[in-house]
């Protein structure tokens, strides 16, 4: 996995080479408008280098890609290159979950499914540290204490700053298995069911998964989805691990999870539905 270059590196380098084909530019034609040799260009397009803000929007701009996709990807890019924020949580980030929470940090609509826990975005600060607690890549109290400071301050830049249009499916399990007690369970319990109810005016949709839909495309496999505002096209898809998961972002990927959601979406509860039932089992 280390070999692998970052993700918002793969993303923004596939869709170079995708404008500049399109536009039946060579590699010695890219080289010549950023004033570099060819293998630079060859780097950038395959995520091994990254590429800073000017030269992406002198590329973009020879390529007369749409300002909506320019916007998205100079997102994406500089996002990248300011890795202070993350830096002080480098113990608690893998690589590969590094580098999701950078580019969930730039998405604008934001596809979640958890069948057996609730997603960090959502979760309160004790719910939070019950699964820090159970984290056996954390070695001590202070890196389950940054666990926790982690989850807290995406869901600040995520859900107070950014705004993303957010949708998750959470699987009845995850409302069942018990993480860190009934007071816990019944305080996320009460979050989740407040999120259903209000979610919409601030943009997010909650819906349940319940028993009783039966199999599906994703039983057991929680996933997320980042899409960029006006670039339809380009994704990300994130499977959660032990190590920090793996991020897909080939066309085909994006095309075949996005399905799967849809498929999600019609098995589920409706968000008033799923308000009731999160009530119910609070015990309001």
């Amino acid at each position: 996995m280390n070999g692998i270059p970052p993700v918002r590196r793969r993303l923004v380098g596939a869709a170079l080479r995708r404008y500049r084909e399109a536009r039946g530019y060579g590699l010695d034609d890219a080289a010549r408008i950023l004033e570099c040799d060819r293998s630079k260009i060859s780097r950038i397009e395959t995520g091994h280098r990254g590429i800073r803000g000017k030269e992406l929007r002198e590329l973009l701009g020879e390529y007369k890609v749409d300002e909506g996709e320019q916007a998205a990807l100079v997102s994406v890019a500089s996002h990248g290159q300011d890795p202070g924020r993350w830096l002080e949580f480098k113990d608690v980030l893998a690589g590969p979950g590094e580098d999701f929470v950078i580019m969930e940090s730039s998405a604008a609509e934001i596809l979640g499914h958890e069948p057996h826990r609730v997603p960090a975005l959502l979760q309160t600060p004790a719910y939070a540290r019950a699964v820090a607690d159970a984290d056996p890549a954390l070695d001590d109290d202070a890196q389950r204490d940054q666990a926790v400071e982690v989850t807290m301050i995406r869901q600040r830049i995520v859900l107070k700053e950014q705004h993303p249009r957010l949708e998750v499916i959470l699987g009845e399990g995850a409302l069942h298995q018990a993480v860190g007690g009934p007071e816990v369970m019944r305080a996320q319990l009460r979050r989740l069911a407040t999120t259903a109810d209000r979610g919409a005016d601030a943009g997010i949709t909650l819906r349940v998964l319940p028993f009783a839909a039966g199999a599906h495309a994703a039983a057991g496999c929680g996933m997320s989805v980042l899409r960029f505002a006006g670039a339809p096209g380009i994704g990300v898809v994130h499977l959660g691990g032990l190590s920090g998961g793996v991020s897909l972002d080939g066309a085909q990927d994006l095309e075949r999870y996005l399905r799967a959601f849809a498929q999600l979406r019609l098995a589920a509860l409706a968000p008033a539905a799923s308000a009731r039932l999160l009530r119910e089992m609070a015990g309001d």
